[in-house]
Parts: C-alpha cells; structure tokens; sequence
C-alpha cells in the first residue's frame, strides 16, 4: 500500500480525485475521521489522508467498536492497522449499546455519535462517510414514517461537530476509490441483514424504484432533501421566533390557534421538548394541536414524558 506523501504527489483515480475534492470543500482545519473500515469511510479516511499531507491539516482517525458482533474487536483493531498504513493516527472507541424502544440501530447510532463527539478535540471537526445513496435511503424511511418536512430533510451536511462531505457522492465512486487505491474494505454483515429496515430499503426498495422508474432515483431523492431541507430550516426558525416572543410555561390558545399549521405543530413540538417530552410523533403532537384547534373539554393529552392539559384557554403541564 503507498504512503500518503506517495499518493499526495501521484496522479489521482477520476473517482479518488472526486472523494478528495470533497473533503477539501470541508478541510478548513483539524480533521476526526469516523471509519468503520466499510468502503465509504476508508475512501473518506484515505481522501482525507491525502488532503492533510497536502494541505497541512491535522487528520486522525476513530474506529467505534460497538460490541455487536462476535469478533468486532479484531476488525476495530485491523482497521485501525490499514488506517495507519495510510498514516492516520487512529483510535478506537468502544461504546456499550443499549437498546431503547427505537431498536438497536438507533442505539447503536446514539452511542456512536456519543463518542465520536467525546472524542473529538477542540476546534476538529468528525467527518462521517454518508454518500448520496446513504440519503436517498434516509428519504424513503423518513418518507415511510410519515412524519413531516424535517424528516423528508435527509441528513444535514453540518450539525454541531459532525460533517457529511460525501451526500453529493455516490457509493460506487467510494468502492471505486477503494480499488484504485488498492484498498480492501470490511464487509459489515449487519448490512445484508433484511431484518434491518434500512438494509431492505437498500437492497430492495431502491432497486425496483430504478427499475421501474428509471436511474437517478437517489439522485432525485437526494435533491429532494435538500430542498426540503431548506423550507425545514426556514420554517423552525420562524417557530422559534414566535415561540421565543410569545412563549412560557403555559401557552395561550387564542395566540396557537392563529398560527398557520406548520408553525402550530413546530411550536408546539419545542415547547414540549423544553418540558421534557421525548420521542415526539406527530400524532402526538397532533393530539396536543387538538386542545387549541378541537378542544371540547377533554381534560388532558399525555404524550411521552409529560401530560398536558387546557385550563382558562391557556395550555400547561400537568404534574403528577
């Protein structure tokens, strides 16, 4: 395997060239690469090994081991031997999964992200390798819940300390760079497992979209987050606005039941989750609506976390 000063001064593959392009766009300082050893993050960590030889930047790298699996001891520790070969300092992070109504996915998720975040030092940003197809899927599910503009949003480019350089590249293009770079990538099984709702998404759902309705299915997809994405942000910020002007510990009713739809759910959803309320639907939310919009004396909504209540047209939490 070359050295990353090798491969900095060597002429680039069309679909390495494309990765490092992408990390450069986000490289303006220290660098924490999430890599799992699977195609998309060892291109990520490679291209970012190439970008930091070139540009000067501090890049490392972070294996999360997340116990799951007979064996994932040693494919965290090979791993982090392939990122070395790279010249990536790396670290391994073993996290406890604990499973919650959500299911192991979303588990296995929070403590990963827990962390990377831990992990990263000031002033570094993580690199994650989600691609194109990563948010195409992501749509679909967010499509399949039913639940609202922000999930139809897909993944964001930025949030906090955690950066997706690679949702304008495709997942063949991070294989591709794995080949021309000479670099075998881990196979996760949990990946070609149809019990996970994601994996059926990829291996099932997506294929007979393209079949059916032509390439550039993700594409679409993808295009369509952004968008959506876009009326998201501008819609929550305006729900802050008026829940930060006109907002408390109760709220009046008269004031929600003049706000357009999509600012009552979204002021109401926050309000709620400043108190307490978690793993917010949108029927729930919709039951709380219901107290401004078709209230008729019931007497409550409860809602995970906390109950809520009408009295003298004013909503509140109801302790106890």
């Amino acid at each position: 395997m070359a050295a990353p000063d090798l491969m900095a001064r060597r002429a680039l593959g069309p679909a390495t060239l494309a990765v490092v392009q992408a990390v450069e766009v986000v490289a303006g300082g220290p660098l924490l690469v999430a890599c799992s050893g699977g195609p998309d993050s060892l291109a990520l960590a490679a291209a970012a090994a190439i970008v930091g030889t070139r540009s000067g930047v501090g890049v490392r790298a972070a294996v999360v081991d997340h116990g799951l699996q007979a064996g994932s001891a040693g494919v965290a520790s090979a791993v982090k031997a392939v990122l070395a070969g790279l010249g990536l300092e790396a670290v391994v992070l073993r996290v406890a999964v604990e499973a919650a109504g959500d299911g192991v996915e979303a588990a296995a998720r929070r403590a990963r992200y827990a962390a990377l975040a831990a992990e990263a030092a000031p002033g570094e940003v993580v690199l994650l390798g989600h691609t194109l197809d990563d948010q195409a899927e992501t749509v679909l599910l967010g499509l399949a819940r039913g639940s609202g503009t922000r999930s139809l949003a897909g993944m964001p480019a930025r949030r906090d300390v955690f950066v997706r350089p690679l949702l304008g590249v495709r997942a063949e293009t991070t294989r591709a760079a794995c080949a021309e770079l000479g670099l075998t990538a881990w196979t996760d099984p949990h990946n070609a497992e149809p019990r996970f709702t994601r994996t059926r998404v990829r291996d099932r759902v997506l294929p007979v979209l393209e079949a059916e309705l032509g390439p550039g299915v993700a594409l679409a997809l993808a295009r369509s987050a952004e968008l959506a994405r876009a009326d998201a942000d501008l819609l929550d910020d305006l729900a802050g606005a008026e829940l930060a002007a006109n907002g408390g510990e109760e709220l009046d009713c008269d004031w929600l039941s003049g706000l357009p739809p999509a600012l009552l759910t979204r002021v109401l959803r926050d309000w709620l989750r400043s108190h307490g309320a978690v793993d917010l639907s949108a029927a729930a939310i919709a039951g709380v609506a219901a107290l401004v919009t078709d209230w008729h004396g019931q007497r409550w909504v409860e809602v995970p976390g906390v109950r809520i209540g009408r009295d003298a047209g004013r909503l509140s939490v109801r302790r106890g």
